[in-house]
């Protein structure tokens, strides 16, 4: 049990990271390709859609036939995105690694498959501490690589610093096999598409899916787009790399207690008080003048609220539907917040040209924190038709 839970963070450390620093890429790729400025916000609004989109279908699969395979084929193509994104001479090689590769890439490789994978494979009691415990795992990946994506893009150039990422994302091959998963059994009357029609129609499923959005534009906006924000603003790229790292760093502490909150605290409580505090950080931000002190007190405030949205929504959506679809529900939703996340991608770089200033972005974000915060408190915290989910249990054991 210990070999899957330290398995499945490795996986999550492993595929978040360099995803997670591919903001430290934007200027040096903007400074070296006549055609970077354009292709830049383009790729990373794809790879966020793409990511999403793909990852019910990856979820799906993993739920019916085993993770094994989808986490095998998810890692090369991740590889692979980053190889060609590194060796691309233009802007359209740049776009099929950086986004098409390297965003299906991620729907096999991530964190969200391995928790798919904890809820098949570990007791119902400990689900909540090892969903915190993947998701602080992914925050130390990013803990980890931004200051080596800064060194490396320094000492190697960003080129240099796609490859050695490309090759550190192989390991997740062999540790699949830790936490692969079995096959399961579905019926037309029980399987994924009447599970999924279901949840299409209970209100606090969608509700749930609908304030994801805002936790994917938050984090992909500033994942791209708070690099550049720094630089203009006067402040030293150091300063952007060292935020990052705090966000990952602390993140990790936000994840886990969130996860353990989760165990004893209404979950809909919880998920509405960050994303609420979320937009309290953000208005503070940006009304304090630029100086290293705030940029790095935003990165450690963000930190704690990064992903600990994660163990909340993916228990509610266990504790709603049952473990048996966790991956392809929680892919759903997880949609949604890559759908925030390419809105927040390439609504940053459009205003960024169309106003000179990301001010816009951070208004919206604003906006959107609150809304979010709103929608969840709502939810109800129950299985989804009892009965229905009776039937549905019965048809996976015969």
């Amino acid at each position: 049990m210990g070999a899957i839970v330290l398995a499945g963070c490795l996986v999550a450390m492993l595929s978040f990271g360099p995803r997670s620093v591919m903001g430290a890429f934007q200027l040096p790729v903007f400074g070296s390709r006549p055609w970077g400025q354009e292709a830049f916000s383009f790729a990373l609004a794809a790879q966020n859609l793409l990511w999403g989109v793909g990852q019910p279908f990856a979820g799906a699969i993993a739920d019916r036939f085993g993770s094994k395979y989808v986490l095998i084929a998810g890692a090369v193509l991740y590889a692979g995105g980053l190889s060609l994104m590194a060796s691309a001479n233009s802007a359209l090689g740049f776009n099929l690694g950086a986004g098409v590769l390297i965003g299906f890439g991620l729907s096999g490789a991530s964190f969200n498959l391995v928790l798919g994978s904890f809820a098949k494979l570990l007791p119902p009691r400990r689900l909540s501490y090892a969903f915190g415990a993947a998701t602080a795992a992914g925050s130390f990946g990013q803990f980890l690589f931004s200051p080596l994506a800064g060194a490396l893009i320094e000492r190697f150039g960003w080129e240099g610093a796609a490859l050695a990422f490309a090759a550190l994302i192989l390991p997740i091959v062999p540790l699949s096999l830790v936490i692969a998963t079995p096959p399961s059994g579905f019926s037309p009357q029980a399987g994924q598409g009447a599970t999924f029609r279901m949840a299409l129609r209970y209100r606090s499923y969608v509700l749930l899916v609908l304030g994801f959005f805002t936790c994917g534009f938050q984090l992909a906006f500033i994942t791209v787009h708070f690099q550049r924000y720094i630089v203009e603003s006067g402040l030293s790229a150091t300063i952007g790399y060292w935020a990052i790292a705090l966000v990952g760093a602390f993140n990790i502490f936000g994840s886990l207690l969130s996860g353990w909150l989760g165990a004893s605290l209404p979950r809909r409580y919880i998920l509405s008080a960050i994303y609420l505090s979320r937009a309290a950080a953000t208005a503070l931000f940006i009304a304090l003048p630029p100086s290293p002190q705030s940029a790095l007190l935003f990165g450690a405030v963000t930190g704690l609220l990064w992903l600990s949205t994660v163990p909340p929504t993916s228990s509610l959506i266990g504790q709603m539907f049952g473990a048996k679809n966790l991956s392809m529900l929680y892919g759903f939703a997880f949609f949604s917040h890559q759908l925030g996340g390419f809105l927040g991608v390439l609504l940053g770089g459009v205003f960024r040209e169309s106003f000179g200033s990301y001010l816009p972005v951070w208004l919206l974000s604003i906006a959107l924190g609150v809304i979010s915060a709103l929608l969840n408190l709502p939810i109800v915290e129950a299985p989804a038709e009892p009965a229905a989910q009776r039937g549905m249990i019965l048809e996976g054991v015969k």
